[in-house]
């Protein structure tokens, strides 16, 4: 099992003056959630989710040898214009990775990043974000050092993405990615994300996930601080040891395609998810009424029709809608006939199980 030390980069076998990349790494939902968090981004329970097709950001890295290496240096560019108030949050990405990627001070840097979603849409970035640049960064390191083997290459990148957004790290390779030390997950990890090494049922092929955007504002409270609110919570141990329990059902659903179970496990983490922000100290909601009234409408629904469609929720107000693929046009037709009146301007983004980041430029 590797430790952080494993993750420290040791010499240089080549040298290197300039160069460039850029890669594509998709956003995720959570079917089992991750609330509260150790030190060091290390997460409090496990977590699983499914990795997102579309919803993705796009990063390039440009990067020169300095002459002097005595701090960071980097310009950042978003949507290709310079984007001054993103930089303290790269700059504090690259002070948290230091340790394990001492070169990064050796260059200078352009991060030139754009979502393929509308940046105020109110979809968390922060995972397709870090994961995109934590892959840049291991490709720099890649030709450092040549002799890395394929599977460090990803688990260190999962670790830094860590390190920048703790769900980053289940955005870096696989469909299905678990996070966190599990006894029904042989290789889980609290340091990196892993793929689900199970065969995964037919029934969830191509799963659909249709984002409806009930609110694009900025959160009332962010997911750090949340995070930080279940220290000394009431109900945080509990819930932790349910998120083990879930995680496990979750695995066995997987594999053997229940969807009545897969429903139950999932809608039920995502309820469990806004009460432990409801029930903190201080506590504070980030559900809209309109998000209240798409799951109820979701419910009388799937009674109705026995078609078995759910939903989970993000930290936030938007509902993300999963279904199997064999029913899309139903479940699209009643989106637009039924919930797209409850999202902010009429809009929602349609999206399905993806594999993972992807290498456009080296």
């Amino acid at each position: 099992m590797l430790s952080e030390k494993d993750f420290i980069f040791k010499n240089n076998s080549n040298e290197l003056e300039n160069g460039i990349f850029q890669w594509s790494s998709p956003s995720n939902i959570a079917l089992v959630k991750y609330w509260g968090k150790k030190e060091n981004q290390v997460p409090a329970n496990p977590s699983i989710s499914f990795t997102l097709n579309n919803c993705k950001t796009v990063t390039k890295l440009t990067f020169v040898k300095k002459e002097t290496n005595n701090n960071f240096a980097f310009d950042l560019l978003f949507e290709g214009k310079s984007k001054e108030d993103f930089k303290p949050k790269i700059l504090k990405f690259f002070e948290r990775i230091f340790e394990y990627c001492p070169y990064l001070k050796d260059y200078h840097f352009t991060i030139d990043t754009h979502n393929t979603f509308p940046h105020s849409s109110g979809i968390a970035s922060s995972a397709s974000g870090m994961a995109a640049l934590a892959m840049n960064v291991m490709s720099l390191e890649k030709i450092l050092n040549p002799s890395m083997s394929d599977d460090y290459f990803y688990q260190k990148a999962s670790f830094l993405a860590r390190l920048g957004s703790g769900s980053a790290c289940r955005s870096v390779k696989g469909s299905v990615v678990v996070w966190g030390k599990n006894d029904s997950i042989s290789e889980s990890s609290d340091l990196f994300g892993v793929e689900f090494s199970a065969t995964i049922h037919e029934n969830f092929n191509n799963y659909q996930d249709t984002i409806l955007l009930v609110d694009k504002g900025e959160k009332q409270v962010s997911s750090t601080v949340g995070h930080d609110l279940m220290h000394n919570h009431p109900y945080a141990e509990r819930r932790f040891e349910q998120a083990h329990d879930n995680l496990s059902k979750i695995k066995t659903v997987l594999e053997n395609g229940n969807l009545d179970e897969f429903i139950q496990i999932v809608e039920s983490e995502a309820l469990t998810l806004h009460s432990m922000m409801m029930t903190s100290m201080p506590y504070f909601i980030l559900m809209k009424p309109n998000t209240l009234k798409i799951i109820n409408k979701i419910w009388k629904f799937r009674t109705e029709t026995k078609i078995p469609v759910c939903f989970t929720l993000d930290a936030g107000a938007n509902v993300h809608v999963l279904y199997p693929e064999n029913v899309v046009n139903e479940v699209l037709q009643f989106i637009k006939n039924e919930l797209v009146v409850y999202c902010q301007n009429g809009h929602y983004i349609c999206d399905e199980i993806g594999s993972g980041s992807q290498l456009i430029m080296q």
